[in-house]
């Protein structure tokens, strides 16, 4: 069949598939007005989207060596954009960027451009040439044009260690997002949401690889679009009667400004700010008075509990003792990690509030500098980091040609430049919905949506609204929200019927699904492939090939979900940092390797080491979650933008190790030329 007829069959599956998916979201529609219970609605979505992903993956099973590693290298250019484009919009994109907006306000657009400049240095510096290559992976690629002397396999190994460290770290985020949405949307417990989603995931990329992949992240974009769009539309027409979200919410910029300076100034808000000052002052004394203050607290729990045991109090109230002991500082030093945090949260909510709206918005002109420096720097960080990504790189593995695979770069853009002009847009609506619904609501009145969500993670509540100052009234800085569920509350929060929470959520597990299963694909391919057959192993047969790359998937996969379980981090912070890395790590050599020839083995040794070893260093050195203090940072440069320092580091020592060691040999010189060559 030849390629213009296998597109045009392609484009025909799909476009029924998105008609009798509009079908399906009419039929709950109606069975939602004739009186069928939500969880029903909620079930069927979760369980028929993921019955289609299923039935896509036993369709395109395959042990076929190609088809497995690369789809068999005949993805036209408009299907690998949908895919890639769905492989992207990760949980991160789809439930935490729109958070991050909200959020941040305009420091939250340096995702948007990072994301998006990313791939136009895919387009110009990757892409083509990796394809030219035409193998199966980049560290594929990378222990091709930085072959040592006698077979060395280092720089392999060193890539396929990147690959797996920076695809694990993503990959964790995504199943953290599989686990929100999972349990959201099912009722079950958080744990056991990422062990249900993990079943769907597993079911595409072990039966199938990335023919399976492929064809999945193009049913599931349409999802993911669909499921943005609607609310987007929805709340435009609902606050401006414009159907046009991404025009219309320019118009509710100078709206949420004015409204932010009437509650900097509001008495209540004040008085709730100086609470917490309060709170913030205790905390700090208790720090000071360390060791004492552990062990005055300590010593007043136990007394507590025992108190409670003697009197025979309730079991309920002795169970909660027990708790809040148990969970208390087993050290000094511990208390004085979580106090301190404690107390910079608490100073935080303390501070009046300013326009989130303006660039580089701060009260004076360093921490305006500041702002934009960490605007800058999380931008190229990003932007380095997308043209270094294994799993969107391999995209480009699948394509017929190396002019298909510039093609499809462009088709990747556009597909995602639909959601991301509609992300601001979200996150603007949601929060003048917010602030001019919620804020001012008595206690008494508070919508049902906002217990529900508060009740999904009972130890780290998704939503919280504390009557702090006690005068039943809900003030702005009483409500904390966590960034991840607003997308996924949006259908809520805008008063939508519940068919379009479902479709929303249905939505977000296709993202956060996509992206998981072409980053495990990525990580099982690395080891199998580079590892395995290219080292251990290399007369192993095709078969035997694919075996040991679905074992490894299924080990990682298994681990993975293991870590998402015990909530390491936000979705947006872990994905960050696995930009940077990959920007540090894999940037610099990529980009050497195919535009200077003088780049040889140790100097890519050298390279991806020490910035490997910059940007891992900076982040547990300035970042609280891994032990470090934030007042040892660099000019100021936030952990996630650790890359600004490990690119610099890889790209002078790759140089200087490179000119003070033989030249590359004949063979990977005459490589370079083939890959340059028009």
């Amino acid at each position: 069949m030849s390629q213009a007829n296998y597109s045009r069959k392609l484009t025909k599956y799909y476009l029924w598939y998105t008609a009798l998916f509009f079908v399906f979201l009419i039929s709950l529609a109606i069975l939602e007005r004739e009186g069928v219970p939500r969880s029903w609605i909620g079930y069927l979505f979760m369980f028929v989207t993921i019955v289609i992903y299923a039935g896509i993956g036993v369709l395109c099973r395959t042990s076929d060596i190609t088809e497995y590693y690369v789809a068999g290298r005949r993805v036209p250019a408009v299907f690998n954009g949908m895919a890639t484009a769905a492989d992207w919009i990760s949980a991160a994109s789809f439930l935490s960027l729109a958070g991050g907006l909200f959020l941040q306000g305009f420091d939250g657009f340096a995702y948007i451009v990072g994301w998006t400049g990313g791939f136009c240095l895919v387009a110009m510096l990757v892409a083509p040439y990796i394809r030219k290559f035409g193998q199966y992976t980049i560290p594929d690629f990378l222990g091709a044009r930085f072959s040592g002397p006698a077979g060395t396999n280092m720089v392999r190994l060193l890539a396929v260690f990147a690959t797996v460290f920076i695809s694990f770290i993503y990959v964790v985020a995504q199943i953290y997002g599989v686990g929100l949405i999972t349990s959201r949307f099912t009722g079950v417990d958080f744990s056991v949401g990422i062990f249900l989603g993990l079943a769907s995931i597993l079911v595409c990329s072990f039966l199938g690889g990335m023919r399976a992949i492929t064809w999945t992240q193009v049913a599931q974009y349409i999802i993911i679009l669909i499921a943005f769009m609607i609310p987007a539309i929805w709340l435009s027409i609902k606050h401006s009667d414009n159907p046009i979200p991404q025009i219309s919410y320019g118009t509710f910029l100078p709206k949420l400004s004015s409204l932010e300076h009437t509650f900097e100034n509001d008495p209540k808000e004040n008085e709730v700010r100086a609470i917490y000052q309060l709170r913030a002052n205790e905390f700090q004394e208790k720090i000071q008075l360390l060791p004492t203050s552990w062990e005055n607290g300590r010593a007043e729990l136990a007394k507590d509990l025992e108190k409670l045991k003697s009197e025979s109090g309730n079991l309920i109230a002795i169970k909660n003792a027990s708790r809040i002991l148990a969970n208390y500082p087993a050290t000094p030093e511990e208390a004085r990690n979580r106090w301190t945090e404690v107390r910079n949260t608490y100073l935080t909510k303390a501070q009046p509030g300013f326009s989130q709206y303006s660039p580089y918005a701060a009260k004076t002109t360093s921490e305006s500098d500041v702002k934009r420096n960490n605007f800058i720097a999380l931008v190229l960080c990003l932007m380095m980091g997308t043209a270094a990504l294994p799993h969107v790189l391999t995209r480009y593995y699948t394509t017929p040609s190396v002019t298909a695979s510039r093609d499809s770069v462009f088709w990747s853009l556009f597909f995602i430049m639909l959601l991301y002009i509609t992300i601001p847009a979200i996150a603007i609506l949601i929060k003048y919905d917010i602030y001019t619904s919620l804020v001012g609501t008595k206690f008494s009145n508070l919508p049902s949506w906002v217990t529900y969500w508060a009740n999904i993670d009972k130890l780290n509540p998704l939503i919280s609204i504390i009557d702090v100052n006690k005068d039943g009234i809900v003030q702005l800085s009483e409500i904390n929200i966590d960034g991840d569920i607003i997308v996924l509350a949006t259908p809520e929060i805008a008063g939508l019927p519940y068919v379009i929470s479902g479709l929303v959520a249905a939505g977000g597990l296709a993202a956060a699904l996509s992206t998981a299963d072409g980053l495990l694909l990525t990580i099982s391919n690395s080891l199998s492939h580079d590892v395995y057959y290219k080292i251990l192993d290399p007369s192993a047969s095709t078969q035997k090939r694919v075996t040991i790359s679905k074992l490894f998937l299924l080990v990682v996969a298994l681990f993975a979900a293991y870590i998402a379980s015990l909530k390491p981090a936000d979705i947006l912070s872990l994905v960050g940092a696995a930009f940077s890395v990959a920007a540090s790590t894999l940037f610099p050599a990529l980009v050497l390797g195919i535009f200077w020839k003088r780049t040889n083995h140790q100097g890519a040794i050298a390279g991806i080491i020490t910035g490997f070893c910059v940007c891992v260093f900076y982040m547990l050195y300035t970042h609280p979650l891994f032990g470090g203090n934030m007042q040892n940072q660099w000019w100021h440069i936030a952990p996630i933008s650790a890359g600004v320092f490990g690119v610099p580091a890889g790209f002078i020592t790759m140089a200087i190790v490179s000119l003070c060691t033989p030249k590359p040999d004949a063979k990977t010189l005459e490589l370079i030329d083939y890959l340059r060559a028009p």
